[in-house]
């Protein structure tokens, strides 16, 4: 595996605790949540001072519960002050630029260079590894450690009225469940996940910059269709074979598992298609509105061939 295909295939795993963020927001909330190219950055932000201080692996559940606040100050102004989902996100990602350029004592970036990070400790700590398998290593348990508690709290009694208040709101009213108690803690769970990610991504890159986040609620669409994609097909190839994977499609420990899936995929593909040498680097964000126009095209192509299929099959019944 060349060292290209490795780095993104460690972006991808770091980036898919920010898919699994996107992935509650963006499917279950039913809301596409524009906190995340705020949140992102005060994860880094905050897990950067902290570990320049000697502190990193304090530094991770700090950057989490930073992307916490972030969540459900977003959380407030939709269900408090009834701004819409949207605009709640964007006035929420433009204050917090000001609030990281502050943790980051009014510097643009601020470098980890010296400092431990959980990578390097686990380099030093594993010298005879090859650097990128370890870093993939360290990436790959913590997002499966992350999934696992995901998956787990989606299907407990709280996780549940989560999922239905994205699902029926109404009904949720109806039934005596706080809806906008739900959506708060959902917002905050998801922002919490975004902010580790900016966290481990700090970590990974060496520094933080407050403009790291731009595109990235952007990046995360795209993790989530491809994903969906993805699995989706895997599933019905599957399916052929057995009933009980055909009815896994809808799952929810599907739809998270179809989110980290798509980062990993999402980020190989940029970094293929920048190695083609076809595009140059700074078209990477026309790529990424490509391959999202691409990945939501093939549902409408895929009916249209079916229904054409359908058509022809009926003209000639009738013939």
């Amino acid at each position: 595996m060349s060292n290209q295909i490795m780095g993104a295939v460690i972006l991808g795993l770091i980036y898919g605790q920010m898919v699994l963020g996107v992935y509650i927001s963006f499917r279950i909330l039913k809301i596409p949540d524009l906190t995340v190219d705020g949140s992102i950055v005060l994860g880094m932000s905050t897990c950067a001072m902290i570990t320049k201080a000697g502190h990193p692996f304090l530094a991770l559940p700090a950057a989490a519960a930073a992307g916490v606040a972030a969540g459900a100050f977003t959380g407030l102004l939709q269900t408090k002050v009834k701004i819409p989902s949207i605009l709640a996100g964007i006035l929420t990602m433009t204050g917090l630029y000001s609030i990281n350029l502050h943790i980051q004592g009014v510097s643009p970036n601020v470098s980890l260079l010296g400092s431990d990070t959980i990578f390097q400790l686990a380099i030093d700590r594993f010298p005879e590894m090859d650097k990128n398998v370890t870093r993939i290593i360290v990436s790959a348990v913590m997002i499966v450690l992350l999934l696992l508690l995901v998956i787990w709290f989606f299907k407990t009694r709280l996780g549940l009225f989560i999922r239905t208040t994205g699902d029926n709101e109404d009904m949720v009213r109806a039934s005596s469940i706080h809806a906008d108690r739900m959506k708060l803690i959902a917002l905050s769970f998801s922002n919490g996940l975004v902010g580790l990610s900016g966290a481990v991504y700090s970590h990974y890159m060496g520094y933080a910059d407050v403009t790291a986040g731009s595109g990235t609620v952007v990046s995360g669409f795209a993790s989530v269709i491809i994903g969906e994609a993805v699995i989706g097909f895997l599933l019905m190839v599957a399916g052929l074979f057995s009933k009980e994977v055909r009815n896994m499609k809808g799952s929810v420990t599907t739809g998270f598992v179809a989110a980290v899936v798509g980062s990993v995929s999402y980020r190989v593909i940029v970094a293929l298609a920048i190695n083609t040498n076809i595009l140059p680097s700074h078209f990477l964000k026309l790529i990424t509105v490509a391959i999202i126009i691409i990945a939501l095209a093939i549902g409408p192509a895929r009916d249209w061939i079916v229904a054409a299929s359908n058509r022809r099959r009926r003209e000639k019944e009738n013939a």
